[in-house]
């Protein structure tokens, strides 16, 4: 009786998963000039990536129906078989609108529907009917109707309403009805991971296309309405315009004469090497504490030095997109996390990659934490190289593999001919908890005696 209890859950979360399935279907074939060149494989890729999505979208729009059955199946409440069948028609026809509307948008904007656009069709509803004077409206109105019509009636297939009479104890009742709740905000999350679900997971290609098409349209909206809806709070401080004009002539002084060239080969192999949370209070150079990262002090005396550089903000997505894309840090955004600009963004990746150098990125730890690899792969990347790559027994620290380990793959794979290339590497171990493969130089008993431990580590691993 118990697993009769289950399948019904289970049907009801396997209709939303067809439902997309038939959502990425047609939004590939009304996209069809632009996914045509991608070859039958790669398309059985975009459905495969957009499960993830899928699975925690479907989880969403089974949370109220789960939460009624187990409050019905616990206190043996007979329900309506009406309810649940109303629920589920409303909500086909308002992810079917989602849907079109979607198509239209990408079709005009490059992007999938976001927060933007819903605030742009609320306050300006005029200009908004306007921008989509050129849609196709009997085409659009002809896939709504299609996509409703299948679901319901797929929906009428698969899902079973009436929920099974059944006498189970409940001491039973309880320790199953949580084991669904626990299960069902596993799948919303994504996984046991590190980082909970985003668009990354849904990246794959460098089509771009491909990518949004394994994007779930629905959570992408959401994960948009709330990430822009509910921070609203302006950190910035306003000067006057004469007084801001003096502070940015001090800063940006005007130079002449020319340039310094100090490349012996106009296209040298490239290696961008970002330490992770390196400041400069470890760089006795920069005036940092001594003794701390005594090796840099030698790359210092043997390259070139640039001592008046900044951090353009105090994390790790803001920092990468400033570095690779030369975007100031946004204090309450991160540029990283939207798809829909993040991918405008000029990068030093897709420009070499575009002159002819083999791009790669190196990153030892999930790479989809604070939507990496979309930023990544939408910016001339090629190869990306994640925990994925290394071996269970590489993957000794909470982020991922230790810093040498992810150093040796990248020299392992670039001992390949491949020239010219450019490599991005973005190390780990430098971050709480402070984990270290040997003992620590400074010992463990405070936080600043552990950071100072693996800040020795990571100047000594880049050394070697």
């Amino acid at each position: 009786m118990m697993l009769k209890s289950a399948l019904v859950l289970f049907r009801f979360f396997i209709f939303w998963m067809i439902f997309f399935f038939l959502d990425r279907l047609i939004f590939i074939l009304y996209f069809n000039e632009k996914t045509e060149s991608a070859d039958s494989f790669e398309l059985f890729l975009t459905f495969l990536n957009g499960l993830r999505l899928d699975a925690s979208t479907a989880i969403y729009l089974s949370a109220i129906p789960l939460l009624v059955y187990v409050v019905v199946w616990i206190l043996r409440i007979r329900l309506p078989v009406w309810i649940p069948r109303v629920y589920v028609h409303i909500m086909i026809t308002v992810l079917s609108f989602i849907s079109i509307v979607n198509f239209n948008v990408y079709r005009e904007w490059g992007g999938k529907i976001s927060y933007r656009i819903l605030d742009f069709l609320i306050t300006s509803p005029k200009e908004a009917i306007a921008s989509s004077s050129s849609s196709p409206i009997t085409s659009s109105f002809v896939i709504f109707f299609i996509l409703i019509i299948c679901a319901l009636w797929i929906s009428g297939k698969i899902i079973d309403y009436e929920l099974p009479k059944q006498r189970v104890a409940l001491w039973l009742k309880i320790p199953a009805a949580l084991f669904f709740i626990a299960l069902a905000g596993l799948i919303a999350r994504g996984g046991w991971q590190l980082s909970p679900i985003n668009q990354s997971m849904a990246y794959f290609s460098e089509k771009t296309i491909l990518n949004h098409a394994a994007i779930n349209t629905e959570w992408n909206l959401i994960h948009d309405v709330i990430n822009n809806k509910y921070i609203d709070d302006n950190p910035y401080q306003y000067l006057p315009a004469g007084e801001a004009k003096e502070k940015m002539a001090q800063i940006y002084p005007e130079e002449n004469g020319p340039a310094i060239n100090i490349l012996k080969n106009q296209r040298p192999n490239v290696i961008f090497i970002i330490l992770e949370s390196f400041t400069g209070n470890l760089v006795e150079s920069l005036g940092g504490e001594k003794g701390i990262a005594p090796k840099m002090e030698k790359l210092i005396s043997d390259g070139v030095f640039f001592n008046n550089v900044y951090a353009s903000g105090d994390r790790t997505d803001r920092g990468l997109v400033a570095i690779l894309s030369g975007f100031p840090s946004q204090a309450i955004r991160s540029i990283m996390k939207q798809n829909g600009k993040q991918e405008k963004l000029p990068g030093i990746g897709s420009a070499l990659g575009s002159s002819g150098y083999k791009t790669s990125f190196y990153y030892g730890g999930e790479s989809e934490f604070f939507n990496l690899k979309s930023y990544v792969l939408s910016h001339g990347y090629t190869h990306l190289v994640d925990k994925r790559a290394f071996s269970g027994e590489d993957m000794n620290s909470k982020w991922g593999a230790y810093d040498h380990v992810v150093y040796q793959k990248f020299i392992s794979e670039m001992m390949q001919p491949q020239e010219p290339f450019f490599s991005t590497i973005l190390t780990l171990t430098n971050h709480e908890p402070f984990e270290l493969p040997t003992e620590p130089q400074f010992g463990n008993n405070t936080v600043e005696d552990q950071f100072r431990s693996t800040a020795f580590y990571t100047d000594s691993a880049l050394y070697d």
